[in-house]
């Protein structure tokens, strides 16, 4: 099968087969791997505000919990399938096991198109969704988290849909709420945050002066715009971003806070003043000294991989580079900080959220970050470690790594009955 056929489940497989391989990982273990623990589909009926009833498709899937309850997000998004949401579960159990927080990986999703849906749509949609998966999940079983294209709204609704359920509030069922609905402080920066901790890491070992070091960051969300916003405060300078109607280049530097006063005007970061309308295509291919995929799945492949012109990749997206293109990066010398490293920051600040609503505590942003901090820089140290034990890339690293903490509590726990 050639790459360009490869979806990101079998992107995901083959990363766990590689790491295997090289783990000498027992065969029966990792066929375990392969396949989730659980995967639902369910049906998701609404009245639209027109009257018409239309019946959405939702999945969640759970892919291990060896190492505690499942974790990830739930997205709203057109091209939603089970294939795509089973790799995306996939992925959050080696983010977890990767930065060593107590979860197993999850992920759910809404087939939907949420930029054509009026706020009462998107919240039957979530309120019907949650009904639906009820069964599935818990505070100590399975804890939801926002994606793409759903938010802090998204996930007050389902703690409510689910707290009603129950009779009692239980703001633990889900994170990424907001502040004043037990929320954490900085979680919304927090996986970009967790990003830039990496790619200062990855300067210092590169030699690198971060400072007017040049950045592309490819997708303009909540990480994506976080992101440029962080680096561009500490010095960097930014010189293309994008969305997903196509991107802006300047090489003298852009100020991402103002192009996000300018894409809240005109719904994209197009035809910002002083820049030069690109593609998102072309925005990989730029000469930069740091690349920041922060969109979606497969966007570096072999077919665009010998193009890439920079020092150093760090993943914001989950799955932007595919196995292929990721040889061909480390051919090239491109030192690459993989996704389940890179991003973990957001599950990390959401597993704080996680405690301190089973304490009923509210910790200081200075102590979330003070925490995020050093679990990054650990995480990093570990693959960075990793990589030179096993003499290998940093994404092979992160991938055994984490196979080989997840694997170790499967044969501990054992097969039963």
């Amino acid at each position: 099968m050639s790459e360009g056929n490869l979806s990101s489940l079998d992107v995901a497989i083959k990363q766990l087969e590689i790491a295997a391989e090289m783990l000498n990982l027992e065969p029966g273990i990792c066929e375990y791997l392969k396949t989730p623990k659980r995967s639902v589909i369910v049906a998701v009926p609404i009245r639209r505000d027109n009257g018409e009833i239309n019946v959405f498709k939702g999945f969640r899937v759970q892919h291990t919990d060896v190492r505690g309850p499942y974790k990830g997000g739930i997205r709203y998004h057109p091209d939603v399938t089970l294939e795509g949401v089973t790799a995306l579960a996939m992925w959050m159990t080696w983010k977890c096991a990767v930065v060593e927080i107590p979860y197993g990986g999850a992920k759910g999703g809404v087939k939907c198109n949420p930029k054509v849906l009026s706020v009462g749509e998107l919240e039957r949609i979530t309120r019907r969704y949650t009904t639906m998966i009820l069964n599935f999940i818990g505070p100590y079983q399975d804890v939801p988290a926002p994606d793409v294209y759903t938010d802090a709204q998204t996930m007050a609704w389902i703690m409510d849909t689910y707290s009603q359920f129950k009779g009692y509030m239980v703001p633990e069922i889900v994170t990424g709420k907001p502040l004043h609905l037990e929320g954490s402080e900085g979680r919304e920066e927090a996986t970009a945050l967790g990003l830039t901790y990496c790619i200062n890491e990855a300067t210092k070992h590169l030699k690198m002066k971060s400072k007017n070091a040049t950045v592309a960051v490819q997708g303009f969300g909540k990480v994506g715009f976080n992101a440029a916003r962080l680096l561009y405060d500490q010095g960097c300078k930014i010189i293309a971003l994008s969305d997903s109607k196509g991107g802006i280049y300047n090489p003298n530097g852009i100020n991402p806070a103002k192009v996000n006063e300018h894409k809240k005007k005109t719904n994209s970061v197009m035809n910002f003043e002083g820049c030069k309308n690109i593609t998102n295509e072309e925005l990989l291919e730029l000469k930069c000294d740091v690349l920041v995929p922060a969109a979606m799945e497969n966007q570096i492949t072999e077919r665009n991989a010998g193009n890439i012109k920079t020092r150093l990749l760090a993943e914001g997206a989950n799955g932007p580079t595919t196995p292929e293109a990721s040889k061909i990066l480390t051919e090239k010398g491109i030192f690459m900080i993989p996704d389940i490293l890179a991003n973990s920051g957001g599950v990390t600040v959401s597993y704080f959220e996680w405690v301190q609503n089973l304490h009923r505590e509210h910790w200081t942003i200075e102590k979330v970050y003070s925490r995020l901090e050093s679990k990054m820089l650990k995480a990093f140290k570990d693959v960075f470690d990793a990589m030179r034990k096993y003499e290998t890339d940093m994404r092979t690293a992160a991938f055994m790594l984490a196979v080989e903490r997840v694997a170790k509590a499967h044969k501990s726990l054992g097969l039963w009955p």
